[in-house]
């Protein structure tokens, strides 16, 4: 069920167009990845808007500023378009098969792909449904799941916050959320992690992903439920779209959430400034949040778009047919903002949610499920320290996040004899 390749008739073909724009820089590698921020700054030198090599093969542009993010987010779409058929690469066969940006990048049946009407009817499918989730008992549910792998490591003293708490619980969180059972939230989760880790067996996981996804849509059009897989099934989407709606959606509350919980507990952690405020409750945990949000966002640099004709933007032009990543963690730490470390808390004026009507559909659903987690981490966890340092970081071409978070705590009891 791969969509690799635009369907016929969406979009004409691209003869004779470059795929490299001049003289791009880099955004993946050990180089990039050890520090994006100084990339970002090269970049930013050249312009708000600057040529870029997305993995290898594949070229582009990606914003450097706030107001370059803004305008190409709030313009959308009717100077640029989401639909990757306007991809003059990938149209010519120019773009490698297994590259790890295709995979990301890729045309897809779902709204973040879609231009105008079939946007908007994908959209609300979207949007009605996570509508419907309570966001009580969401948070209950956050609270249990996070009991439970708390449980799991609290008489030791250590664990790996990233593998034993932040990677699994977003992932028993959404499996909850879509009914799904556990053998297939599974295969769905860990293979979404494979693809925003810009994997070279990226081709192997999507197929896997859509398998699974078309598993779960047929299990809930025989015996629906109320979650929200049964929810988006009754918004009138077809198989196809479902898979690819499924997809988005996981996706979008998986791995980036769990970047968010780990960026914030390690920030708490190591900051001074929330260490001991966050943990006596002089300072809330909503605020470390919002730091974070904006200095060190869960997706990085994404929702790629495409140029309606040459255009223009404070005297860069920018030619049709390249991707234009916009980089929400350039945005946020653009210099001319004039941010302090005092300025973050309650502003939610930050692009880690994207804008614009590609907008994340349920914002306040991601920081139910990531504040939760962090503050039943912290209540649970006494005394958390790093275990060593340096960290090392997931590769940082579509999202920013730890490979591990090795910690010490006081050792506790868990909460149930078992540990379960």
């Amino acid at each position: 069920m791969t969509t690799s390749q635009p369907a016929s008739g969406r979009c004409p073909a691209h003869a004779g167009r470059p795929a490299r724009p001049d003289q791009p820089l880099p955004i993946y590698g050990p180089e990039f990845n050890a520090d994006p921020h100084a990339t970002y700054a090269q970049l930013r030198e050249q312009g708000p808007i600057a040529p870029v090599e997305i993995s290898p093969g594949v070229w582009g542009y990606l914003t450097t500023t706030y107001r370059s993010a803004r305008y190409l987010l709030q313009n959308t779409p009717n100077r640029f378009a989401k639909d990757p058929c306007h991809w003059h690469a990938l149209a010519n066969g120019q773009v490698p098969a297994d590259s790890p940006a295709l995979m990301m990048m890729q045309p897809r049946d779902n709204a973040l792909w879609m231009d105008g009407r079939e946007h908007a009817r994908l959209r609300h499918a979207i949007t009605s449904s996570l509508a419907r989730v309570d966001t009580h008992a969401l948070a209950a549910t956050v609270t249990a799941i996070a009991d439970q792998l708390i449980d799991a490591v609290a008489p030791a003293g250590a664990c790996d916050l990233v593998a034993q708490y932040a990677d699994p619980l977003p992932m028993l969180t959404v499996i909850e959320m879509f009914g799904t059972p556990p053998e297939i939230g599974h295969r769905i989760t860990t293979t979404l992690a494979r693809l925003f880790d810009a994997d070279q067996d990226a081709a192997a996981a999507n197929a896997d992903l859509e398998t699974a996804c078309l598993a779960l849509t047929r299990l809930k059009r025989a015996s629906p439920r109320r979650d929200v897989t049964s929810w988006l099934i009754e918004a009138g989407l077809t198989d196809e779209e479902m898979v690819q709606t499924i997809l988005l959606v996981i996706g979008a509350a998986t791995t980036p959430s769990s970047n968010l919980i780990m960026n914030a507990l390690q920030r708490i952690i190591t900051d001074p400034r929330f260490a001991g405020s966050v943990h006596d409750g002089v300072q809330p945990v909503c605020d470390a949040l919002d730091e974070v949000l904006w200095t060190d966002p869960p997706v990085s640099n994404y929702s790629p778009l495409y140029a309606l004709g040459q255009q223009t933007f404070e005297g860069v032009t920018l030619q049709p047919g390249y991707p234009i990543l916009v980089s929400f963690a350039a945005a946020n730490g653009d210099p001319s903002l004039g941010l302090t470390p005092t300025s973050y808390a309650g502003n939610r004026g930050h692009l880690a949610f994207s804008a614009g009507v590609h907008a994340c559909p349920a914002p306040d659903l991601a920081r139910t499920i990531a504040e939760t987690a962090v503050e039943r981490a912290l209540d649970r966890l006494p005394h958390l320290t790093l275990a060593y340092t340096p960290l090392t970081r997931r590769p940082a071409t579509f999202n920013s996040g730890f490979t591990a978070l090795p910690v010490h705590f006081q050792p506790t009891a868990p909460l149930t004899p078992t540990g379960r």
